[in-house]
């Protein structure tokens, strides 16, 4: 018996739909280009505006650096929009409130990404060309680059994004914010405390890091559903309860950044815990629930729940700090996050 071309049709819109299949490829370069070619012309005209054909540092306050990751940030989030809106007008999707709001976590990940990734870039090459400004042309044009190069990506990587897509963005958007809020904190012995002192001063860095920890759990909750929507597997049921308990898991995680602990410490600290309770439901009746997934992956998430309560242990005996157990924890419930979305997708493939 063939398969219900309807079914077929809302499994892929499910999924994270590639619009390449529906529109030509030349047609999709074509539009990233332009993207690209509209970012440069409005990129370089902003910059020749805001220096005034004058030199300008590499990175650093008012440098070429940090204005150019600022536009590159401002260009991706119409480019992931109009993508993502696109790609579901072409595809006959009806979107709701939910997937509104997924796309605007799309786009502010996209966004931040962006940022952080151009003054990282920014920072390094001062470093190699200590004292050097960059000449008022030099100036125009290479903010013109930084834009366009951003929003050719940003609108590729919205209109082309599934489930496997959308982890790797996830990974890369959590690690650099949080590395961000590392590297500028005021307090430079927050790791003495725990990792929620990131977010517990009043300066940028603290905004910032409660701003990633919100964005990732609109993340989580996007990955949940994308995953879970017409996976290959038996137990429907099942299914619905891994995707409550990844959104659970998403919104406590968006919570931790809502509450700060040092103004809501009971809510922080209840919101935190549930995060780990959800993550330990999951990983343990996941074989009931999704029987269909790789046994080393069952078996790896077992691990990494053994591994989470050892050092658990290790910090209630006095051995270990709690920082190092919150970073232990926080990137083996990451890892797991991304190795079962990847585990779905390729679950989803080999149906027949």
């Amino acid at each position: 018996m063939s398969a219900n071309p309807d079914a077929v049709i809302a499994r892929r819109v499910g999924r994270g739909i590639r619009w390449t299949e529906r529109v030509n490829a030349r047609d999709l370069e074509s539009l990233a280009l332009a993207a690209g070619s509209a970012a440069f012309l409005g990129g370089a005209v902003a910059a020749l505006v805001a220096f005034r054909l004058q030199p300008a540092p590499i990175a650093g306050p008012d440098s070429l650096g940090q204005f150019a990751a600022l536009a590159s940030a401002v260009v991706a989030l119409p480019c992931v929009a109009g993508a993502r809106y696109l790609v579901a007008a072409r595809g006959g999707e009806r979107l709701r409130l939910l997937d509104h709001l997924d796309i605007a976590a799309l786009a502010m990940a996209h966004a931040i990404v962006a940022l952080l990734g151009w003054t990282l870039l920014a920072s390094i090459l001062a470093e190699a060309f200590l004292g050097a400004e960059v000449f008022p042309l030099a100036v125009v044009v290479l903010t013109g680059v930084a834009t366009a190069i951003t929003a050719y990506t940003a609108f590729t990587s919205a209109a082309t994004m599934d489930s496997k897509g959308l982890a790797l963005l996830f990974a890369a958007f959590f690690v650099l914010g949080v590395l961000a809020a590392m590297l500028t904190t005021s307090d430079p012995d927050w790791w003495k405390d725990n990792l929620s002192a990131l977010g517990v001063t009043t300066n940028d860095s603290a905004r910032a890091f409660n701003f990633t920890l919100i964005v990732s759990g609109f993340l989580v909750t996007s990955l949940a559903r994308s995953a879970t929507r017409g996976a290959a597997t038996s137990e429907v049921s099942g299914l619905l309860r891994v995707r409550t308990c990844l959104v659970v898991l998403g919104i406590f995680l968006a919570l931790v950044g809502v509450f700060p602990v040092d103004v809501y410490f009971v809510v922080h600290v209840a919101v935190s815990l549930g995060m780990v309770v959800a993550f330990g439901v999951l990983v343990t009746r996941l074989p009931r629930w999704a029987p269909g997934l790789a046994r080393p992956f069952i078996v790896l998430g077992w691990l990494f729940l053994a591994v989470m309560i050892m050092f658990g242990v290790f910090y209630a005996i006095g051995y270990y700090t709690l920082t190092a157990v919150e970073l232990i924890g926080g990137a083996l419930v990451f890892a797991w996050v991304v190795l079962f979305i990847r585990n779905t997708a390729a679950l989803d493939q080999d149906a027949p």
